[in-house]
């Protein structure tokens, strides 16, 4: 409950936190600090984010000009572009592998892991995590996921090539393609390593929101950005699991002759002993986590951008328990919703309806947090920094694809449109170029907390207006490809008379996809060099309200010197009409701004309520309630 008291008091019972002797492997390495543990995912997340674009910029080559020879891929590829041309096993390793980082590495891990990781205890008042050594743990096991899937790019049969979904019969026989060998073998375990990473990640957030709130620090006094890591992790401990389940069921039947996915399959002229499974149960396995899996990927970046939009519209959120209820709706929803991606598999047309009204609801808390975003920059005193430019530009991508969402959702168009690139189009937009749009305003914002420097806003700048330019550029086009019939994952164009006609646009989007792919240039040198070189960062660089901004800027282990701060208000307390500053930290009694109180502030504390009617009886000419 509010208090309007005139005393701080903290009843904090901590140990005590003297500076003990760090080693360089134990400060950098082996850390068990938040913080650096947000480092180490981010750092991570992107390489592998370099990684996954150098592999899209590879396959973009080969579908824009699939009859040339390119002498630079068999240098950089070897035995997989003989001649300059990349082989179409290798094709479809390329497509597996980047969804697969981009997917789970960059988008889950390195989006969560690092923010959740830096913000949770920061923004809630707590010392570190409730269990550090599960925090390191988790990102290990992230990075040793990483090696054992970028090491199948050195094994003889190459990667994994059964899509980034892995469906069987391909994943589950592994003589029946080179990339169902070893490759989808290593695959598989570097998924069960990140599925334990992510889950060891997730305890730790849910344990440490509950347990660990400093004094006054209500659900409701929370941020959003910890509502929307709170709910995510909730969503992973639930549906990743899920998945592990589903891969020892391959397992099975790749090493064990088991038959959970296989059925009366040939094999060139043999017919195999496999009867009774089926791959639609993989299916409904692997989309039980996939598509919470999509929320899990964009609801931090909405929590980020809420963050990111109120304080740089200097406006309090617009709608705060409204956004609450949205990310609630969208985790509880998300769970009844998988098979949309299924109306293919000759669902009963019944159950194919179900999931289309499900997946048409899940719009409606999607759309109130669009409305809320667009309240909230109506009429604000709008600071356009890039992260707020970042944060708006996810807005657009979360519309633009969203709206692409509903056309999939409707089982007759989506048979139409199943597996064209209508539907690459609608996840590249509205999970991954929003969920990305998310990540990077969030390291802009948060840069500064994380290694007391400030980035370049003019790089910045360049950064975003060339990577929004060219996001656009690259997958709007193929909306109008799917539209046209022209299926994913082909190899080749020219094979087909009526798919020639679009080679043109797949020049031009694979230019515009070199062109996004140099604009991160501009961002990879700007992070580095601000590391090092940037310009020191002030306390509380953006004027912001939340209690990561009162530690300080010299980072420390326990995050407060002393006492940890007692919360008093939320955390969106800008431009109050009666207040001399446009912002009022989380941290600042209400009996210091008697001035700009409101009878809600006190969430029907009647001896508060008293105490400020009293002095505004008191004070009648120095009321400016506006």
């Amino acid at each position: 409950m509010s208090t309007i008291a005139l005393h701080d008091e903290h009843n904090h019972d901590h140990a005590d936190h003297g500076h003990h002797k760090e080693t360089l492997i134990s400060k950098y390495v082996f850390s068990m600090d938040h913080k650096m543990i947000a480092k180490q995912f981010l750092i991570t997340g992107i390489i592998m984010a370099v990684i996954a674009m150098g592999l899209s910029i590879l396959f973009r080559i080969q579908l824009a000009w699939p009859d040339k020879n390119f002498p630079f891929l068999e240098t950089f590829l070897g035995k997989w572009a003989e001649g300059g041309r990349i082989k179409s096993d290798f094709y479809l390793a390329l497509v597996t592998i980047h969804g697969t980082i981009m997917v789970f590495f960059v988008l889950t891990a390195g989006l969560s892991g690092t923010f959740s990781n830096l913000l949770i205890p920061l923004q809630i008042g707590a010392r570190d995590m409730a269990s550090p050594f599960l925090n390191m743990l988790s990102y290990w096991f992230f990075f040793m996921a990483c090696v054992v899937m970028m090491s199948s790019f050195f094994i003889q049969t190459g990667p994994a090539s059964g899509g980034w979904t892995v469906y069987p019969p391909l994943s589950a026989l592994p003589t029946a393609i080179p990339g169902s060998g070893l490759g989808m073998t290593l695959w598989l375990i570097s998924m069960v390593m990140f599925v334990a990473s992510s889950l060891m990640g997730g305890i730790n957030y849910v344990s440490t929101i509950l347990n660990m709130r400093t004094k006054g620090m209500d659900l409701w006094k929370m941020p959003l950005t910890i509502w929307a890591f709170f709910l995510t992790a909730i969503l992973g401990i639930l549906s990743f699991p899920v998945l592990v389940a589903g891969v020892v069921l391959l397992v099975f039947d790749r090493s064990f002759g088991t038959s959970f996915y296989l059925s009366d399959i040939v094999m060139g002229t043999t017919i195999l002993p496999n009867e009774g499974g089926s791959p639609i149960l993989w299916q409904h396995l692997f989309w039980f986590l996939g598509h919470p899996e999509v929320y899990i990927v964009i609801m931090p970046a909405l929590g980020i951008s809420s963050e990111v939009i109120s304080v740089n519209s200097r406006k309090p959120i617009f709608g705060y328990h409204a956004m609450v209820y949205s990310l609630i709706g969208i985790t509880v929803l998300s769970f009844i919703v998988w098979g949309h991606h299924m109306f293919v598999t000759g669902m009963n047309p019944l159950l194919g309806g179900v999931f289309m009204i499900t997946t048409l609801i899940i719009a409606v808390p999607s759309a109130v947090k669009t409305f809320n975003y667009l309240a909230t920059l109506w009429r604000g005193n709008i600071r356009f920094t890039p992260a707020m430019l970042f944060a708006i530009g996810l807005v657009s991508f979360f519309i633009s694809g969203g709206l692409t969402g509903i056309f999939l959702g409707n089982a007759s168009l989506d048979i139409n449109l199943h597996d064209t690139y209508f539907v690459v189009a609608h996840f590249h937009l509205v999970m991954g170029s929003a969920a990305i749009f998310g990540m990077l305003a969030g390291v802009y914002h948060w840069f500064p907390k994380m290694f007391g420097k400030m980035m370049n806003a003019k790089l910045g700048y360049l950064h975003f207006w060339l990577t929004f330019i060219a996001a656009y550029l690259v997958f709007f086009p193929l909306h109008f490809l799917g539209l046209d019939g022209v299926p994913r994952r082909y190899y080749a164009f020219t094979e087909f008379e009526f798919m020639k006609k679009w080679l043109t646009v797949n020049i031009f989007v694979t230019w515009a996809a070199i062109l996004a792919a140099l604009a991160q240039i501009a961002f990879l040198f700007n992070f580095f060099y601000s590391i090092f070189k940037g310009k020191v960062s002030p306390q509380n660089p953006w004027e912001s309200n939340t209690l990561e901004w009162t530690a300080p800027v010299e980072h420390l282990h326990g995050n407060w010197p002393g006492e940890i701060p007692t919360v008093y208000r939320w955390p969106y307390d800008y431009s109050k009409p009666g207040h001399d500053a446009d912002f009022i930290p989380q941290t600042v009694p209400f009996s210091q701004t008697m001035s700009s109180n409101l009878p809600h502030d006190f969430e029907g504390n009647a001896e508060a309520e008293k105490i400020q009617q009293d002095w505004e009886l008191a004070n009648p000419v120095v009321q400016n309630k506006g």
